[in-house]
């Protein structure tokens, strides 16, 4: 469900982003209460077509949500552009209760984050809400970004190291500039990384990983980790920017006569799924109240449960490795492989 919110306050923080700041009602409190590392879908129609997408919330939980986000341009990008030229403080933007699951709850604990660029907002949200949180918990951010001038949140970054110095840790480093101190420029690839993070750290002894960026220095991370023994349930992801032909499965015809039946806020429907239409695009023709944000695999917003019936998922960016298992899908990128298929997607 969506609610209309005001635009509080437009911060530029480089020439392509901005941190947006929406004013949340009293009333509406409890519902953009987040947890850290959690997003927000926004919503704005261009010519009678409904654009949605997901930015993650920058800013640390707490029970007075401060509901920012930051916002990178994107070549071509509908909303983006909008955002850094057109929105103005005193707007109203359709908004999304938070989602997610790229989230850690304030523990005690040594985590790690590896981000790049815009990767960077939903953990800041997670490091500063838990060391503000947890006295015993330790944090440690290795982000890239392309320049300095490029780099998102600089400010808030400086306040953590001045606010927690013994128990945060920078490591920073630029793909495109060479900097006066600190690490070579170049990519944090999987090569560096392997070679890196041992230096930097006991990598046996870190409770948590959280990568999120671009979907190749995810990738990199999450295969230099796997070299070093990092247990994969330590291991948290989320993707920023996919590729079209990433980790596509192959494309396969619908069955005859294939049904989805969806069960969504306690009510249940079965409709027909035309040749090569998703599930959510089945069910969308008949409950324009399914929930989603992107489309593309990457965000989770269309996460159901599988009930019965055999699916194939194109790509998954989204979902852990045990939520599968488990039997959840992503909608919007499953396919039916049997005649007839039951999500819920309230479980």
């Amino acid at each position: 469900m969506f609610h209309p919110l005001q635009v509080r306050e437009i911060e530029r923080l480089t020439d392509d982003a901005v941190a947006v700041t929406f004013e949340v009602p009293p009333e509406l409190r409890t519902t953009f209460r987040h947890t850290p590392g959690q997003h927000i879908a926004l919503r704005r129609s261009v010519d009678g077509q409904e654009i949605r997408r997901t930015y993650s919330i920058c800013t640390p939980a707490t029970d007075q949500p401060v509901l920012r986000v930051g916002i990178r341009l994107v070549e071509d990008g509908a909303f983006s552009t909008y955002a850094l030229k057109e929105l103005t403080v005193g707007d109203t933007v359709d908004v999304m209760a938070p989602a997610g699951r790229f989230t850690l709850e304030p523990r005690a604990g040594h985590f790690v984050g590896i981000v790049g660029g815009s990767g960077i907002t939903p953990v800041l949200s997670i490091a500063a809400t838990l060391l503000d949180r947890q006295p015993d918990a330790h944090f440690c951010l290795i982000r890239s970004d392309r320049t300095a001038a490029s780099t998102m949140f600089l400010e808030e970054v400086a306040d953590l190291k001045d606010r927690y110095p013994q128990r945060f840790q920078l490591i920073h480093t630029l793909s495109r500039e060479e900097q006066q101190a600190g690490l070579p420029s170049g990519r944090l690839d999987e090569t560096r990384l392997r070679s890196l993070l041992p230096a930097l750290l006991k990598t046996d002894s870190v409770d948590g990983w959280y990568l999120c960026g671009p979907y190749g220095l995810v990738q990199g991370a999450e295969r230099a980790l796997r070299a070093l023994d990092v247990p994969r349930s330590r291991i948290h992801e989320e993707i920023f920017h996919v590729d079209n032909g990433a980790a596509t499965a192959p494309v396969a015809a619908t069955p005859t006569h294939s049904t989805v039946t969806a069960t969504l806020d306690g009510r249940s429907g079965t409709w027909p799924v035309h040749d090569s239409e998703s599930l959510l695009e089945a069910v969308l023709r008949n409950r324009a109240d399914a929930p989603y944000a992107c489309k593309g695999g990457v965000c989770g917003t269309c996460r159901a449960f599988l009930v019965s019936g055999e699916i194939r998922m194109d790509r998954n960016f989204a979902l852990e490795s045990d939520e599968v298992d488990a039997g959840y899908v992503l909608a919007c990128q499953s396919h039916p492989v049997t005649e007839k298929v039951e999500l819920d997607f309230d479980r």
